[in-house]
């Protein structure tokens, strides 16, 4: 059975969580290995968590599991961004659009603080926490639009969409982007979000395939 940790998580989760963001935050790359014994030794922990950890993360599209090998994180494919761009507008317009009619005025709030941390974090330069907050928007939208199909749905691809984020170096450009969806959202301004949403994911899409033209993906 996998261990808790001091702060009461399991061991399981707190190493999924670590090399999760690891991996969309770029800090681990695509192609290279994740080794369970050198894992298990750099975050102090057995074998076992590591090993559920990269079968989870695997279940999630982003490391590549190989039996009798080492797991690797996942290179992706122009053909996969484009795949993943197609299900992600159709679903992920239809989340701003819900989003827009059935927000609640706390709802709005969490997105508002979201987006301040975002604008925030890419006006100072800070990478890092500025993708993950463009992430959360987006999982904040999701939770507003108050259906639960389509929190299944995005939750099949979710770590795919934050991988995405991490592709992005105009930081600023994004935040702007998600500062006009936002405003939209609050006017619930269903009209201009049937637009909006297609341009905003095809910018996104654009830049991860640059990344991938460019080599290796660095942060």
């Amino acid at each position: 059975m996998a261990g808790v940790g001091a702060a009461g998580e399991l061991e399981s989760v707190r190493v999924t969580r670590i090399l999760r963001d690891d991996i969309i935050l770029g800090r681990r790359a695509p192609g290279s290995r994740l080794v369970e014994r050198d894992i298990a030794a750099e975050l102090h922990v057995s074998r076992l968590p590591v090993r559920e950890a990269i079968r989870t993360l695997a279940s999630e599209g982003v490391v590549v599991a190989r039996p009798r090998s080492w797991a690797v994180v996942r290179e992706f494919t122009r053909r996969d961004i484009q795949d993943f761009g197609e299900v992600r507008e159709a679903i992920e317009t239809l989340i701003f659009l819900f989003a827009a009619e059935r927000h609640t005025e706390q709802g709005l709030v969490r997105l508002r603080a979201a987006l301040e941390r975002e604008l925030a974090a890419a006006e100072a330069g800070d990478t890092e926490v500025a993708r993950m907050a463009a992430g959360e928007f987006h999982e904040v939208a999701t939770e507003l639009a108050g259906n639960e199909m389509l929190d299944e749905l995005i939750g099949v691809f979710v770590t795919r969409l934050r991988w995405l984020f991490g592709q992005h170096d105009d930081l600023l450009a994004m935040a702007e982007e998600h500062r006009v969806i936002f405003e939209a959202v609050a006017a619930r301004d269903t009209d201009t979000l049937r637009w909006l949403i297609p341009r905003h994911l095809a910018n996104g899409q654009a830049t991860a395939e640059r990344r991938l033209a460019s080599g290796p993906s660095t942060v």
